[in-house]
């Protein structure tokens, strides 16, 4: 396996950090991994080794204002901003293995991006693949505080609005002590800028995705309390896509490739891919 480290151009000439993990031969598939709130591309690097041996070839960003990239920390500014960073780069890794299908990989607010991305490439696709998709706020955000959210969004952008407990991310105490240990993940309060811009794109996600076509694997945990999958429900069912995978794994939390069951997670998703690569 080859790993490389690189900048990659998003919205505004800023020069996003991004990293590619490559197998010695031609890839099968390209796999484009768009992380989470908070989090950064290299906390993926255990499920891209899994890939690779597979024979796919796995890219990833850090989200501005995430990880290595350049920007307010956890503050994205706008949510199309990064819809355009992510898409720009998948053309980008995708050029790079002429005759490979590419795949998007997206988890929880990265499983909003990917899907949003998805919309505006899903031609040059030949998949999606959703993680605790962030696509439905259930009663995360109550309906006062997401007023005060975008009242802040506007007045106060880097004000600290939404905290995201650690504990939450996995059921395995490794994941989560790895987790608070690491310097490149946020772990202060989420500012309302980028909840807001959540929101929004949150709240038009059940009319977007009635165009989607592209095959889909959904692949979300029954007791994620970061993203619960309850309010996703009606969203991922609604999805028009004639080939629709949806993995609901019980008991397992938000990060369902870093859950103490992981090897069946990723086998399933490895199932997945090979059937359409």
């Amino acid at each position: 396996m080859r790993h490389r480290e690189f900048t990659t151009p998003g919205r505004g000439e800023q020069q996003l950090f991004a990293q590619c993990w490559l197998p010695e031969r031609e890839a099968r598939a390209v796999v484009v991994i768009a992380h989470g709130l908070g989090e950064h591309s290299g906390r993926y690097a255990e499920l891209a080794q899994r890939l690779v041996a597979q024979r796919h070839a796995v890219y990833a960003l850090d989200h501005r204002g995430h990880g290595r990239s350049p920007g307010r920390r956890a503050n994205i500014e706008r949510f199309s901003y990064l819809v355009t960073d992510l898409a720009t780069f998948a053309g980008r890794a995708a050029r790079q293995h002429p005759g490979s299908p590419s795949i998007l990989l997206g988890h929880s607010m990265g499983g909003a991006i990917a899907t949003a991305a998805a919309l505006k490439i899903q031609g040059t696709l030949r998949g999606l693949v959703l993680s605790g998709p962030a696509l439905a706020s259930g009663e995360i955000v109550s309906g006062f505080k997401s007023r005060l959210v975008r009242a802040l969004s506007s007045l106060a952008p880097n004000a600290g609005a939404l905290k995201l407990p650690p504990e939450a991310v996995s059921r395995d105490p490794e994941v989560v002590r790895a987790y608070e240990q690491d310097p490149l993940v946020h772990h202060a309060a989420v500012p309302a800028r980028t909840v807001a811009e959540l929101l929004e794109a949150m709240a038009g996600f059940p009319e977007a995705v009635l165009k989607l076509r592209l095959p889909l694997l959904v692949q979300h945990g029954i007791a994620d309390s970061l993203v619960p999958v309850e309010p996703c429900r009606p969203i991922f069912q609604s999805i028009p896509s004639p080939d629709k995978t949806l993995k609901f794994y019980e008991g397992l939390y938000h990060e369902v490739y870093n859950e103490p069951e992981r090897d069946r997670v990723i086998s399933d998703l490895e199932g997945w891919i090979a059937a359409r690569c």
